[in-house]
């Protein structure tokens, strides 16, 4: 089966617009982790925008399940990392302007500082996982540098519209199958909801993927643990059919 990593960011996101303790950010990891997540997926921004740095370590101390800290590449959430130790890092491209990371990372063209970053992070036992877009040079540069996972950044699928819907979702099934002829693992991320899930994770070398907005918006209507569940079930049926 797919396994699912829960962002739950967004937690953080409503604690911080009142910058008091609630909602607990670790008590939703803790639903989610019960309600079946296989990994809880954070981003440690350089502006601390949701996440915290005591909420890291709070979880690196709870988890049961695996914990993905995705990060940019700069010194200060570097050493971070390496004193936590989560199980993956993911790294990320970072712009203090966006509202959320838009589009990936670009592998080849920093190479060698991503390869000093991945052998860096493999030292401390850490994973390494690039968000990049589904282009093949990303994934080559990506497999180059010694990375045990990229995840494809699929926004511009969930973006899309009418004939670009199939576009983007071919991108994605060609990326796919390159990566599966690499030593990389195939992960999937970015604006996927319980509407356009299914046509991604029907990808057969699709192993992962990371859901977060979708998941904490309709928490609001249904319930945390209802909003993991739904989407575990989506990817239960996916099984069925690969």
């Amino acid at each position: 089966m797919i396994e699912l990593g829960v962002n739950i960011d967004h937690v953080a996101t409503l604690r911080q617009a009142r910058r008091g303790s609630a909602p607990d950010v670790v008590a939703a990891a803790k639903i989610c982790e019960i309600a079946g997540a296989h990994q809880i997926t954070v981003h440690l921004r350089a502006d601390r925008r949701h996440i915290q740095d005591a909420d890291v370590y709070a979880l690196k101390q709870t988890l049961l399940v695996r914990m993905n800290l995705e990060m940019a590449a700069v010194s200060e959430i570097i050493a971070i990392a390496h004193d936590v130790k989560p199980d993956v890092v993911c790294l990320v491209p970072e712009k203090r302007e966006e509202i959320t990371t838009e589009g990936g990372l670009d592998v080849a063209g920093q190479q060698a500082k991503l390869a000093e970053v991945t052998a860096g992070m493999h030292e401390h036992e850490i994973k390494v996982s690039m968000f990049i877009d589904p282009e093949p040079r990303q994934i080559e540069a990506s497999a180059t540098i010694g990375a045990d996972y990229v995840e494809l950044h699929t926004g511009a699928y969930a973006n899309a519209r009418g004939d670009a819907v199939e576009r983007e979702l071919q991108r994605l099934w060609d990326s796919a199958e390159t990566i599966g002829q690499t030593s990389l693992r195939c992960h999937a991320g970015h604006g996927l909801t319980v509407r356009n899930l299914m046509p991604v994770a029907l990808i057969p070398e699709l192993f992962e993927v990371n859901i977060g907005h979708d998941i904490i918006a309709r928490a609001v209507f249904i319930g945390l643990d209802n909003a993991v569940k739904e989407i575990l079930d989506i990817l239960r049926d996916v099984e069925n059919k690969r």
